[in-house]
């Protein structure tokens, strides 16, 4: 748990979330309408006890008018290459043990700290245990995947595509789209996002 809520610190997405909505003199009840997440969902997202899936999290950030990036950058870094070496942990973003629902993947950013990127590159982890009632999402923007291991179901619109590990897929985000993982072994891929903010 002390692990957990370590890695949740590091990239500080709750406080982040609870900055911005201030800044903006919205209430939770108003960013709760805007987003249609509950208002106690939001409250234990901004203090840190549920992680946001990255549908969530982008939901939150159009609600509060800034780049998904926003979470996953530095004010201060301006460095214009940035290297992630195997092993680096700034910027795992880990789903929840205990605290909040069950989530069927987790997600570790591979461009941490770099600002202004109109690209936004993840490791991505698909639970092979959590795959009942898996939500469809759609938001602007494009979506790549690469599976490194095990497989993937990706539902998108009416069509649904099974992938296996060197498949890739690039998909238009404004689609219903879900994933999860297909039989009994955790599925690893490179997710890279592009919501046009």
């Amino acid at each position: 748990m002390d692990e957990y809520r370590a890695e949740v610190k590091e990239l500080q997405i709750g406080p982040q979330i609870r900055q911005l909505r201030q800044d903006r003199r919205m209430t939770l009840q108003d960013l709760s309408r805007k987003t249609e997440l509950s208002k106690p969902l939001l409250s234990q997202i901004e203090n840190e006890q549920v992680i946001p899936p990255l549908a969530t999290l982008l939901r939150i950030a159009k609600a509060l008018q800034v780049p998904l990036q926003t979470f996953f950058e530095e004010e201060d870094n301006t460095q214009k290459c940035l290297v992630v070496r195997a092993g680096d942990t700034p910027g795992q973003h880990q789903r929840p043990r205990h605290d909040g629902p069950p989530q069927p993947y987790h997600y570790h950013s591979l461009a941490y700290g770099k600002k202004h990127k109109h690209m936004e590159p993840f490791l991505m982890e698909f639970d092979p245990t959590q795959t009942s009632n898996l939500q469809s999402v759609q938001h602007v923007g494009e979506e790549f995947l690469y599976v490194l291991e095990g497989r993937v179901q990706l539902s998108h619109g009416e069509e649904t595509y099974i992938l296996n590990a060197g498949d890739s897929v690039y998909w238009d985000s404004n689609e219903p789209h879900s994933l999860k993982a297909l039989g009994d072994q955790t599925a690893r891929g490179i997710a890279v996002l592009y919501t046009k903010n």
